[in-house]
């Protein structure tokens, strides 16, 4: 298998069909990626974004671990509830009520942060569910929001944080997706 870096996507259409170009950083690359592939073969290609900055997730840990030390609680609850607190990141769902319980124990099970609390529907025989993604699933506007959020929480409390300069430049390096849920 082979791995290159791009950074830049193109495409055009001719006669032999439409084509994927990607910019690669040197000439070298893009031949080796030429000679590498024989023709007449199909391939699998993947497309990931650029790898997520674990600065910003240890940095988020180590201020829920600052703040549960200083309310006595686990740091694993002062992240359930920094989840809710900033919102945006939940949806309500409205299901069967013999189907909830089996489906929150289910969502949970993906991590820390996936949460779910059953609530009455209009609806007779069914519930709704609001549910929580922990931050694994969050964007960079996202995880700027919660790691704003502990933030905040630490400056009420009386911890210590990091200067908003050097927040900004740990949340711009997080990428697309976070792990500070695990």
């Amino acid at each position: 298998m082979q791995q290159i870096t791009v950074n830049g996507a193109r495409w055009q259409q001719d006669s032999d069909g439409a084509w994927l170009a990607l910019r690669v950083k040197s000439p070298q690359t893009a031949m080796d990626v030429c000679d590498f592939m024989k023709p007449d073969k199909e391939y699998n290609v993947t497309i990931k974004g650029k790898g997520r900055s674990l600065d910003a997730n240890a940095y988020c840990w180590v201020l829920l671990d600052r703040l549960a030390a200083h309310y006595g609680i686990s740091k694993q609850e002062v992240y359930r509830q920094e989840i809710r607190n900033i919102g945006g990141v939940s949806d309500v769902l409205c299901l069967r009520e013999k189907a909830a319980d089996a489906f929150c124990r289910s969502w949970e099970r993906n991590g820390i942060g996936w949460m779910s609390d059953i609530g009455p529907s209009k609806l007779k025989g069914c519930v709704t569910v609001t549910v929580w993604y922990g931050s694994s699933t969050y964007d960079t506007e996202q995880m700027s929001r919660l790691i704003d959020a502990v933030v905040q929480d630490c400056k009420s409390a009386g911890i210590e944080t990091m200067s908003p300069v050097e927040l900004d430049a740990l949340v711009s390096r997080w990428g697309d997706v976070s792990t500070c849920g695990r």
